[in-house]
């Protein structure tokens, strides 16, 4: 793999540097996974080939499971499908998400051999499964998984040693990277990918992850490109540093951080954002209004309350009473907005789950107002170019585009187009979208630079003409807060 070489990072074990100069959008390198499955939860959701989401996906008429968009999808998963097919059938049952991966990885390896490609950089055996490290809740969970399948794995396959599945099980229990649908916004399945695990973690990276799903829209499969993840430069990385990700969110504070990477990676954090706890300050601050800030018992005050309010707004979402999440957020928002700082994480969530919730029930004013407010925030804490950064200001960017604030609108599309060319690249669907929306709203601002009463006037008349839809369900406010690595809670 050109581009990068393994390493021993000085106090985290083996690592990748880079072995030339790369800049801020370069494809460090790309890999395929070994192998991925769908979550439990998705199974009849989510096309088990190209994990693209679809309303009606046609079923395997043999294991009754898997599900695809088509035959073509159908012909180009059944190299990976076949055996697991066969064994479903035989147990009976379709067993957890874990142990079909485990066993889909077993099989190819059977096949293939420890290295099933020329790129890739280590084997699964010299991985990290942290087995020692593991609590004994989770070992039981381990045993209970690892019981299952030897029951699951066809007498007829190789039989493998309890140590062997362990080593699997645990390897895949913190390095099983989260896969996402097609468009990128939902995870929906994991997989795992050897090479991007030596990868090591910095709260303030200089790469990302992306998953590309490649094409699969051809019918002949022999035309397909196959899934696979790009490591890409967030920034210049000169010859010799060290390439690192995040595996946890920014956007919490550094001791939650460091307990998310104990309890989920079994390793301590000792960069530099967590040692200073950098940025901590104005996560949890208060708002100066002309030179006087609030007391510290004031600001702890209305965290706490923003806190509860938080865990009564998720409650009310899963109801799905969405109307007491819009009346929960404006009570809190009221009394944190004149204590908290733009900056207090509790109150961007707030502004997050606001302006999701008000967009999907198309009160279009709010949910520009509310958009605005969280990107301004995350502004100020998140890095340049960031991920999470990019889609909120395309967020903020349509609620204000549908509020028919063209000129906001297309400033925010802009500088979400601009962020996900360097995070996502331009073949990926969101940016090709991004692009889209780009041109759109450049020659609506084009047409109210002209004439402000014409574009109202022909606006006006669109939207009377458009019949009334509804954009996705809001997710929990956690859901933005979302990990590099899946693992199985």
């Amino acid at each position: 793999m050109e581009g990068v070489e393994i390493f021993d990072s000085p106090g985290k074990g083996r690592g990748l540097r880079a072995t030339k100069e790369f800049w801020a959008g370069d494809v460090i390198f790309t890999e395929q996974s070994i192998s991925s499955v769908c979550f439990d939860g998705h199974a009849e959701r989510i096309c088990h080939s190209c994990f693209r989401r679809q309303d009606k996906l046609q079923r395997c008429g043999q294991c009754k499971f898997a599900h695809y968009c088509d035959r073509t999808c159908q012909r180009a998963g059944w190299a990976e499908h076949k055996q697991e097919c066969g064994a479903i059938k035989a147990y009976g049952k379709t067993p957890n998400e874990s142990v079909r991966l485990v066993a889909r990885i077993m099989w190819r390896l059977d096949k293939e051999g420890s290295k099933v490609s020329d790129m890739q950089l280590t084997t699964l055996d010299e991985l990290e499964d942290h087995l020692a490290d593991m609590p004994e809740d989770e070992l039981k969970d381990l045993k209970v998984d690892i019981h299952n399948f030897l029951d699951y794995w066809p007498r007829k396959s190789k039989q493998h040693t309890i140590d062997d599945v362990s080593h699997l099980f645990g390897v895949i229990n913190c390095n099983g990277f989260t896969v996402s649908d097609q468009r990128g916004l939902q995870a929906v399945g994991v997989g795992l990918f050897p090479s991007l695990c030596l990868v090591n973690h910095d709260c303030w990276p200089n790469c990302t992850v992306i998953l590309n799903h490649g094409n699969q829209s051809a019918v002949n499969t022999l035309f397909h490109s196959q899934q696979r993840i790009e490591l890409r430069a967030l920034g210049k990385i000169t010859e010799g540093e060290e390439l690192t990700v995040a595996y946890v969110d920014y956007l919490n504070l550094s001791k939650e951080r460091q307990r998310m990477l104990k309890l989920q990676y079994y390793f301590d954090c000792t960069c530099d954002h967590c040692k200073n706890r950098t940025k901590d300050d104005i996560k949890m601050g208060g708002r100066e209004v002309d030179g006087v800030k609030p007391t510290e018992e004031q600001v702890k005050e209305a965290s706490d309350f923003c806190f509860e309010m938080l865990g009564k707004m998720d409650a009310a979402r899963l109801k799905g009473d969405y109307h007491e999440v819009v009346k929960i957020c404006r009570e809190a928002i009221k009394k944190a907005e004149p204590v908290l700082a733009d900056t207090h994480i509790y109150l961007i969530r707030l502004w997050s789950m606001m302006s999701e919730v008000q967009a999907y029930l198309q009160y279009n004013d709010d949910a520009a107002e509310y958009s605005r407010k969280m990107v301004e925030g995350y502004l100020k804490i998140y890095p340049q170019n960031h991920a999470g950064l990019g889609m909120a200001a395309m967020r903020a960017g349509v609620n204000h585009w549908q509020a028919g604030e063209i000129e906001i609108g297309h400033g925010m599309v802009c500088k979400a187009y601009a962020i996900l060319m360097v995070t996502h690249g331009p073949l990926h669907p969101i940016t090709k979208d991004l692009e889209e929306m780009r041109m759109q709203t450049e020659m609506e601002l084009r047409m109210f630079k002209e004439n402000e009463f014409v574009y109202h006037s022909m606006r006006e008349a669109a939207l009377k003409n458009r019949p009334m839809t509804m954009l996705n369900e809001p997710k929990s406010v956690e859901d933005n807060i979302k990990n590099l690595f899946h693992r199985r809670k």
